[in-house]
């Protein structure tokens, strides 16, 4: 059977595939019908070995297909001289989609566009990028996607009918899927492996976390290099002209100078905002992860990517709505940052007077020490809190880090109930937003979680989602942060386009959605769940010492 022409980069997983065996009915195609389809096609450039290496020669106008030397003699009789010049002889593939020497081929899409002519066999899948990018073509022999006598419109239309007959699914849960559906996941992982192909190196992570970052970051040009030493990392990318992936809190301050001398670029990795089924401190690896190379979205010091989608990015109506149903989906299941919390009994809230929320935070954080604005306790937070708030209900909520023995930002019960009502424990932080007015928030993602649930919002610090028209903001704002966003516009950008998401059954990249779907239905699980156990205790062991 021949290979579809659109189909899944060779993960190192099973069943990553999005075809099956077989070919659907031929459907008749109208113009408009193919002209979406070629249109969808190429606006995320998928078809063919579009995860390969781009070709050295790009800017090629002629592309020559040839698989011998009658082959050449053929072709160049089409050329003018000039033409021949210019021509570039690429080889090309069998009909397994691998080159002669069992490689994978360069991405076609780095070579062909409606300024090239391509001259090639009919069989050759080149021949369908080429059709569907709008590039000139000459035949060599006919084949599957066309012949010499073929004008364009005969060319597309076989295309298109090819692409349409395959049967698609999806690789997530097995059942049958739309062509439309499997171009838009072809589209996202194709960005994904663009932003994966330079990073050879990574630095700072724990060795529980290196199964699944090594997933996030992957591309078939080359394994993920781990290194505990910064210099060899910085050393190793340097000799393959690439980039380092970090850790940030897990590095030293001095590694970013060194890497500015070494010409290397690093790439900082933290957390997603909706993160896995428990406690990173209890070792629980990530199932959503950011990567940003400008700089790290909790540093409102300096930009990031994440602060540059918010600022400039056009949000197409189509990507609006489905954040809508993003909210609405996450909301409904009772989502929160680390997954789904058990069914809990919070205490009756006082009649009559708002409820506020203070979440505490680990003192220590990375986010709380560049985006606090100088405040970092706890108790200082819960204070300053009630005096904004004096006549509100206070509930203060201790971090589970902290509580769980493993973090900084302690507060002695005692000391808590001289500015708040009560003090919260146990539950999920979804239906503990569900009770209450408003949150108050120094730099925690309580904050976003609270406007998904269109709760009141003040920030005394400054998080990614402060600035941009949707919270009380007492922190200064910086001058980049002037846009004014919707409710929808900030979770398309941070909860769909900026982080990445990590399928914990079939270990493939996969949507935000897919992501929800497996903490809703219980198929979200810790793999690493007796190193949990043992964290637990050393937690326990640590309050109890304290």
């Amino acid at each position: 059977m021949s290979i579809p022409l659109l189909r899944a980069p060779p993960f190192p997983v099973i069943g990553a595939s999005v075809t099956r065996p077989g070919t659907d009915a031929a459907a008749a195609l109208s113009s408009e019908a193919i002209d979406r389809l070629f249109a969808a096609i190429r606006d995320v450039r998928i078809g063919g070995c579009f995860w390969a290496s781009p070709g050295e020669d790009a800017g090629a106008t002629v592309i020559l297909r040839c698989r011998s030397a009658d082959d050449v003699e053929q072709a160049e009789a089409m050329l003018t001289e000039a033409e021949r010049g210019a021509a570039v002889r690429i080889s090309p593939a069998d009909d397994t989609g691998q080159a002669h020497d069992g490689t994978c081929e360069i991405d076609p899409w780095s070579l062909l566009d409606d300024a090239a002519t391509l001259i090639a066999h009919g069989d050759d899948e080149w021949v369908a990028i080429a059709v569907i990018a709008g590039a000139r073509i000459h035949f060599l022999s006919a084949g599957r996607f066309g012949a010499p006598a073929d004008d364009t419109a005969r060319l597309r239309r076989i295309v298109a009918e090819d692409t349409a007959r395959a049967r698609y699914r999806d690789p997530f849960n097995g059942k049958d899927a739309g062509i439309d559906e499997t171009i838009a996941l072809l589209g996202d992982w194709r960005r994904t492996l663009d932003a994966n192909r330079r990073i050879v190196a990574a630095c700072g992570f724990s060795w529980w976390k290196r199964r699944e970052i090594a997933r996030f970051l992957w591309t078939p040009q080359h394994p993920m290099r781990f290194f505990r030493s910064e210099a060899r990392a910085l050393s190793f990318a340097a000799r393959h002209d690439g980039a380092v992936a970090i850790w940030p809190s897990r590095v030293s301050d001095g590694m970013a100078v060194s890497a500015t001398e070494k010409h290397v670029p690093l790439v900082r990795v933290e957390d997603g905002f909706v993160r896995s089924v428990g406690l990173g401190s209890n070792l629980v690896p990530p199932a959503s992860v950011t990567v940003d190379r400008r700089g790290i979205h909790y540093d409102p010091s300096r930009p990031s990517d994440l602060e540059d989608l918010l600022a400039g990015a056009d949000f197409p109506p189509a990507l609006l709505a489905r954040a809508e149903r993003l909210r609405e989906a996450i909301v409904a299941a009772g989502i929160s940052k680390y997954g789904n919390g058990a069914a809990h009994a919070f205490p009756p809230r006082q009649i009559g007077r708002r409820l506020v929320l203070v979440p505490g935070q680990v003192e220590d954080d990375m986010s709380v020490r560049l985006g606090g604005g100088g405040l970092s306790s706890n108790l200082d937070l819960v204070r300053r809190v009630r005096a904004l708030e004096p006549d509100s209900e206070i509930w203060f909520r201790p971090h589970p880090d902290v509580d769980a023995g493993h973090r900084k930002g302690a507060v002695r019960d005692s000391d808590a109930l001289e500015h708040a009502d009560r003090i919260v424990r146990g539950g999920g932080m979804a239906s503990l937003l569900d009770q209450v007015d408003a949150v108050h928030v120094l730099t925690s993602l309580t904050g976003f979680e609270a406007l998904l649930r269109r709760r009141d919002v003040t920030c005394h610090g400054m998080p990614f989602y402060a600035g941009w028209g949707l919270t009380r903001d007492l922190a200064e704002v910086p001058d980049r942060r002037g846009r004014r966003l919707t409710l929808d516009e900030l979770i398309a950008a941070v909860l769909i386009v900026y982080p990445r998401y990590l399928d914990p059954a079939t270990g493939l990249p996969c949507t935000p959605e897919v992501l929800i779907r497996r903490f809703g239905d219980g198929a979200a699980h810790n793999r690493l769940g007796w190193v949990t156990k043992l964290r637990q205790t050393q937690g326990r062991l640590s309050r109890r010492w304290a």
